[in-house]
């Protein structure tokens, strides 16, 4: 339940901050509301396609830095 909770409650504060630097950067609050919205939602569905590209590496070696 406190997962949950937890969940919601960075949920909020993710829409809330979206929509307040959209805001500020367009001074209109339909379209930051719009953005603030829309943006967490995106990356609520790009999500499980990072998680899945992350997956197909396991096992292999992830290289930070390019050696010879």
């Amino acid at each position: 339940m406190r997962l949950l909770f937890k969940t919601l409650s960075y949920g909020i504060v993710h829409i809330g901050v979206a929509t307040t630097v959209a805001y500020v950067l367009t001074g209109n609050w339909m379209i930051a509301v719009g953005i603030g919205l829309l943006e967490p939602i995106v990356q609520t569905l790009v999500f499980p396609l990072h998680e899945w590209l992350w997956e197909r590496k396991k096992g292999g070696k992830i290289r930070l830095f390019h050696t010879h």
